[in-house]
């Protein structure tokens, strides 16, 4: 399946969507899609799983509180209980998210509102179910979230290096929960420190946030401190 953007244009184009068109995904997509999260579980250690025409976990009055209708597939983020567990899910599941903007679906990150019992997830022993992320065709693009100025979210200097600046462009497009954006990135010549500084799904954002900055940075340009 042919991309239809790039990464950076897909992590400018790339809003929440609650509400999903009766149109299934096709198979070429998904194919690729289960490549990808096959990936993200060797490179991440980690145990998600994609399910396709299964609308049961978005079927329940937790989903219908988070507005949320249509959604009949979906992306189960499990792994092993640790301590960097859920920085480990919001950098990987942010992946899935970018590629399935990239292939020309919409997304959304779920926290709560849906049915988790209903999740067809396999959990193993010492796992756990972190979250979910909505997939499919959305009703609509989603529409862009308010934004903190860049100064509030790092130690702005007079003479940033063009790669530190790109790097907070995307990182300040990256999702967060409820978009309160509690994050603050510091650099120190080449390195560079995130700190969360927020409590609920803290690590999570971070996770998602560091992804969408080493995207817009370039890898090849820092070290994470």
């Amino acid at each position: 399946m042919a991309k239809i953007m790039d990464v950076h244009e897909a992590v400018r184009s790339r809003h929440s969507v609650r509400q999903y068109l009766d149109r299934p995904i096709p198979e070429d997509i998904r194919t690729e899609l289960i490549a990808e999260t096959e990936r993200v579980n060797r490179e991440g250690a980690l145990n998600i799983q994609i399910f396709f025409d299964e609308p049961r976990a978005f079927d329940s009055i937790l989903a219908k509180y988070g507005r949320f209708s249509g959604v009949s597939d979906y992306i189960a983020l499990v792994g092993q209980k640790a301590e960097d567990l859920d920085e480990k899910i919001g950098y990987f599941g942010e992946r899935l998210v970018l590629l399935a903007q990239m292939l020309g679906l919409n997304t959304c990150w779920v926290a709560e509102t849906y049915g988790k019992k209903r999740c067809r997830a396999k959990i193993g022993q010492n796992e756990k179910l972190v979250s979910v992320i909505a997939l499919g065709y959305g009703a609509t693009p989603g529409i862009p979230h308010k934004s903190k100025p860049m100064k509030i979210l790092c130690n702005v200097e007079n003479d940033m290096p063009e790669w530190f600046v790109k790097g907070m462009e995307a990182a300040i497009l990256a999702p967060t929960a409820m978009n309160l954006q509690r994050f603050f990135m510091e650099r120190m010549e080449n390195i560079v420190i995130a700190k969360s500084t927020g409590i609920r799904y803290a690590q999570i954002n971070l996770g998602i946030v560091k992804y969408h900055f080493e995207i817009g940075a370039g890898k090849e340009n820092f070290s994470w401190g």
